[in-house]
């Protein structure tokens, strides 16, 4: 299962997965495309492992992993994302 986790200005969500069997959470990344649908990528936590993109720029690309770097913890619970207040 995936839960939301952060919309950007841009329309792009962030969602994440539960811990997983390997102890990696999967962290997916989606924003709508006039021309292609959606673009999409995929980023295992916490090796930031890329395994999936589609349509970002490298650019943007770095932007999302900043932003899952920025937001990412890990601990005797295991990975998970920060969460803030609105």
């Amino acid at each position: 299962m995936m839960y939301p986790f952060l919309t950007l200005d841009d329309e792009t969500e962030i969602v994440h997965s539960d811990m997983l069997p390997d102890h990696r959470v999967k962290v997916y990344v989606e924003k709508p495309d006039e021309n292609d649908g959606f673009h999409h990528m995929t980023c295992y936590l916490p090796s930031y492992e890329i395994t999936e993109i589609s349509g970002f720029t490298r650019d943007e690309v770095q932007r999302y992993l900043d932003i899952i770097r920025s937001t990412y913890q890990a601990g005797n619970e295991g990975v998970r994302l920060k969460t803030f207040a609105k």
